[in-house]
């Protein structure tokens, strides 16, 4: 293999690394917002009134039919829905930006918002398990010491839930990172698409495969061990 050759190419990979970074980040930032409040939506309680509870209904419903859409359709599919129906067919555009000289918003932020869509029905799903996994006894006792519903959800059981799920969120934040690659298809210069192109300038088509996939490592390794330090330092209490 000539690796020699990929050096006039750095530019490309190290584009193609800031962009996998910046579109991940949004992603899992908006994911784990919609993950949230669709959690939040799938395990609320309606109050006594009826149109409490018809609110609450329709909502769970909705959020009910989001989450079967999303994990019963392809992310291609839905990438391409977002790019081409609803930012093309539908009207809506997207802001005009460039950033870091490379970086186009135009194409940006349909491919965060379609990512971070469907992270948020995956994630949704490990942090209402989570929820419901905490002892309801907890629940009675932080309403015995007058704590509305609001505040022993915020102090006590998000706290818990979110420890004992962090595994799972870091195994989705990783996957994030890995499946950014399929916005390749819709031309933004993250890493897979920019291996194209060194492929077709080069003519070389394993170099520039190989160091992708020592990129991706780079990025996927690192990350799953910083969430491996801040697991084992949540759970130090546990062990008292």
């Amino acid at each position: 293999m000539n690796f020699a050759a990929m050096e006039k190419y750095a530019i490309y990979f190290q584009q193609g690394v800031l962009y996998t970074v910046v579109l991940s980040f949004f992603t899992v930032a908006f994911g784990f917002v919609i993950a949230l409040v669709l959690a939040l939506i799938r395990i609320a309680k309606p109050g006594r009134s009826t149109g409490s509870k018809i609110v609450v209904g329709i909502l769970q419903t909705f959020a009910k039919l989001y989450v079967e859409f999303i994990r019963g359709t392809p992310m291609l599919v839905q990438l391409y829905l977002m790019f081409y129906v609803v930012f093309g067919t539908m009207g809506l555009k997207a802001p005009q930006f460039t950033l870091f000289g490379f970086v186009q918003g135009d194409r940006l932020i349909p491919g965060i918002i379609a990512l971070s869509l469907n992270s948020g029905a995956y994630v949704s799903e490990i942090i209402r398990a989570g929820i419901q996994g905490i002892d309801y006894g907890q629940t009675e006792a932080a309403r015995s010491l007058g704590m509305t519903a609001a505040q022993n959800m915020r102090y006590i059981v998000l706290p818990q839930a979110i420890k004992n799920i962090l595994p799972a969120i870091a195994n989705e934040f990783v996957t994030i990172i890995k499946e950014s690659s399929i916005c390749s298809v819709l031309g933004m210069q993250e890493l897979m698409y920019n291996a194209k192109l060194v492929q077709g300038a080069s003519f070389l088509p394993a170099e520039p495969l190989v160091i992708v996939t020592i990129l991706y490592l780079c990025l996927t390794v690192p990350t799953s061990k910083v969430i491996q330090y801040f697991e084992r330092r949540m759970s130090r209490g546990d062990k008292r």
